[in-house]
């Protein structure tokens, strides 16, 4: 808990005072963590209904949570309303009229804000999210010709904009540089548009090492970079007109997460050494499952053994796919002993196959300096139907 204090604060420190910081639940939506980032000062973006559950027990109020995503269904909808959030990222027109109608027939109004797919972007650095075609946001070319229609669907309120255009920016450069392009873009159309902003999120980028040995960044230059360009473009945003707020999920948590894991296995297989590990793609990394092996790295949890061969990190299921990295250099190993992973607090069991072939959820133990915070188990139940729509 103490490195996600420490990168909450980094992060704090990194952006001028005035401008609020969503926490990506996605990233790791445990407890304890959306607990300590609640106290710290953070708001909460949720993509679901399970998200939004966590996000309420851990104490955000409705009023500092929004919901997100491309498939919000009018169920969905309807809770979040319900337990009182108020605040919607919404995709298109018919998203934005979904929001409406769910809203209406509960006697409420929901403020909004149109995401961006933005034509064009600044960074060269980090995993891109918008100038293709895409499930997320408005086109942006196409939204001063929509401005009319979205400006009057009952049950809403246009609040402003919602911006995600990268993720992971590579260097602090091309982060200052995207925020730039995203304030100014969203100048241009709050003028297009015909509409007063009350709230623009401007997304994030922040980035982190994932599962490899690294530190967080430090963004030295990005406060007074963005401080500058928000009063060039936003002259009243400092007293909140608009609200400007900033997202971040593995910035926050990844750096605080490490995974331990045992070889169960080794095995040479025509020239391959094999380490069959307790841990896989059901428990950290699930995108490998899709072609997506994760630059791992992995060291002995204590001294053992000579150097030894490179090796495929191979989990227990019954898929190829079940694989955390090929030809990873590691001393010669055995069954029993422990590996660990860095750097694994974001996007960990809850972003992995969890449910595939049964297998038990990982144990994640938090601690606080060299207390025990908590000790706990991820667990799916089975929920039959008895006469009642589930």
């Amino acid at each position: 808990m103490d490195r996600v204090a420490a990168a909450r604060d980094d992060l704090f420190a990194a952006l001028p005072d005035e401008v609020e910081v969503f926490y990506a639940a996605k990233a790791n939506p445990h407890p304890e963590l959306l607990r300590e980032l609640r106290t710290g000062g953070c708001r909460a973006e949720i993509s679901s209904v399970g998200e939004l559950d966590a996000a309420l027990r851990a104490g955000f109020p409705g009023d500092r949570i929004l919901y997100t995503g491309p498939g919000k269904t009018t169920a969905e909808l309807a809770e979040a309303l319900t337990r009182g959030v108020r605040l919607f990222s919404t995709e298109s027109p018919g998203d934005l009229r979904r929001v409406g109608e769910t809203a209406l027939r509960l006697g409420l109004t929901a403020d909004c804000l149109l995401r961006v797919n933005n034509a064009t972007g600044a960074a060269a650095t980090g995993i891109r999210m918008t100038g293709v075609p895409s499930q997320f946001g408005f086109d942006s070319e196409t939204l001063p010709g929509l401005a009319a229609e979205l400006r009057e669907i009952p049950g809403t309120r246009v609040a402003g904009l919602h911006f995600f255009p990268l993720s992971n920016a590579k260097d602090e450069a091309s982060l200052i540089a995207e925020f730039r392009h995203t304030v100014a873009t969203a100048a241009a159309l709050q003028e297009e548009l015909g509409v007063t902003f009350r709230f623009l999120d401007i997304g994030g980028g922040f980035a982190a090492p994932y599962a490899v040995q690294g530190t967080r960044p430090v963004y030295r230059e990005l406060r007074d970079a963005l401080a500058r360009t928000l009063d060039e473009h936003f002259p009243g945003w400092r007293s909140g007109a608009p609200q400007v707020a900033c997202e971040s999920g593995r910035y926050l948590v990844a750096d605080s997460g490490t995974l331990l894991t045992s070889v169960v296995n080794v095995k040479d297989s025509r020239d391959h050494r094999y380490l069959v590990l307790d841990a896989g793609i059901n428990t950290f990394g699930g995108m490998s499952g899709l072609g997506r092996i994760l630059p791992v790295s992995v060291e002995p949890h204590e001294s053992v053994g000579a150097d030894g061969t490179p090796a495929s990190l191979a989990g227990p299921l019954c898929t190829p796919g079940d694989l955390l990295g090929r030809g990873v250099p590691l001393p010669a190993l055995a069954p029993g002993d422990l590996l660990t992973v860095p750097n694994a607090g974001a996007y960990g069991p809850t972003a992995s196959l969890l449910m595939f072939l049964g297998r038990p959820a990982p144990a994640e133990i938090v601690v606080r300096g060299d207390d025990l915070v908590s000790a706990s188990r991820i667990e799916h139940t089975r929920i039959y139907d008895h006469g009642q729509a589930l």
